[in-house]
């Protein structure tokens, strides 16, 4: 069992200094909105995942005239305590250390200790791209096979080198170089090996979606569940990658830009045959994007000998009081999961937390 016992920031976001510590297993933060609970929950992240959850760069989570910041974390893990630091310095390097030990690649500290966020905004991964559900994917991935990430990014480089060089061609009105056949060699073993990690984890986490989604639904969309249809997306499903990379030279060319690959599968939502996005109702698609977030949880727990801590950010908003209490009891009472929640009313956190009968504690959040 891993829970996250203390955390201090130095310089981060909206905070010069705060540190806090935590003795239940749910903990939340209430306060008004701006006075910085999400980054606190940012924070967690960063140490878990060595980045920003809502932030594009590192140099956005520094305090306001800094340059650099310092989160530390103490983690009890199997009866022993890791102290977790993650270090943003002035001259834009990063640096994480456990016990002092600095890690040689920040991407070896991935999936050390898991971490699943839910914010409002993440409901763009049923109404979004496809790229915000490869991201999902890819993340959680990450979090259980390391090799993986190094896999991405390997297919990301060249697929960048190779787009430049379709650029240059058609600049120089070439239809062949030797260069972009050796990128192709290079290019499809990566995306072979991305397609079958993503075909076999969502293979796993689609069942578990759609269980957790009937269990979220209020009752009039139980029956309604059965015509949801979750599907891994991707056009090496087909053809070869090889074939497909000649099929598309042409194409490519004129667009400047590779359109065959992994870096386009999705994983398609479907509901009664349509896209899920545009006949769902709001309830409908927070319910399922908590079933996907809650399946990747679940997978990681299962893949992990310690549980993942769960983030949830704002998430009553726009959740009617049956949906709340399904989700509560769900992640209070069926998951061992170390449970972080922000809300502006600490009155009605207390309310539904003690409705179902969990230790708790809640910190109220008046900023700096």
């Amino acid at each position: 069992m891993s829970q996250l016992r203390e955390i201090a920031l130095f310089q981060f976001k909206n905070y010069p200094e705060k540190r806090l510590t935590f003795s239940k297993r749910i903990i939340g933060f209430t306060g008004k909105n701006g006075v910085g609970k999400t980054n606190l929950l940012d924070a967690i992240h960063y140490l878990g995942l060595t980045k920003s959850y809502f932030g594009k760069t590192d140099l956005q989570s520094a305090h306001f005239g800094q340059q650099g910041f310092r989160i530390q974390g103490l983690f009890e893990k199997n009866g022993k305590i890791d102290d977790v630091s993650c270090i943003y310095r002035e001259n834009g390097k990063k640096e994480i250390s456990i016990n002092g030990n600095i890690l040689p690649r920040n991407t070896e500290h991935i999936g050390q200790y898991p971490i699943v966020l839910i914010a409002p905004d993440d409901i763009q991964l049923i109404t979004g791209e496809s790229r915000d559900r490869r991201v999902f994917i890819d993340q959680l991935i990450s979090q259980l096979d390391t090799s993986y990430l190094h896999h991405l990014l390997s297919y990301n480089r060249l697929l960048q080198q190779r787009n430049a060089l379709l650029k240059e061609m058609a600049a120089k009105r070439l239809f062949e170089d030797p260069l972009l056949d050796v990128l192709d060699q290079q290019l499809v073993p990566y995306g072979l090996l991305i397609f079958e990690k993503r075909k076999k984890i969502l293979e796993e986490l689609i069942p578990i979606a759609k269980e957790i989604y009937e269990h979220l639904a209020s009752s009039p969309e139980k029956t309604d569940t059965e015509l949801l249809g979750l599907f891994y997306k991707s056009e090496l499903e087909k053809t070869e990658f090889s074939e497909l990379l000649k099929m598309s030279k042409s194409k490519d060319l004129y667009l400047q830009r590779t359109t065959k690959g992994v870096h386009r599968d999705d994983l398609e939502c479907l509901f009664q045959n349509h896209p899920f996005k545009q006949i769902a109702s709001q309830g409908q698609r927070k319910s399922l994007l908590f079933s996907l977030k809650l399946a990747a949880l679940q997978l990681l727990d299962n893949n992990h000998s310690n549980p993942p801590l769960l983030l949830l950010d704002d998430f009553f908003e726009k959740l009617d009081d049956s949906r709340i209490e399904n989700l509560l009891q769900l992640v209070c009472n069926q998951v061992r999961s170390q449970v972080f929640l922000s809300h502006t009313s600490s009155e009605k956190l207390h309310f539904h937390l003690k409705k179902i009968n969990v230790p708790y504690e809640i910190f109220e959040i008046t900023g700096t």
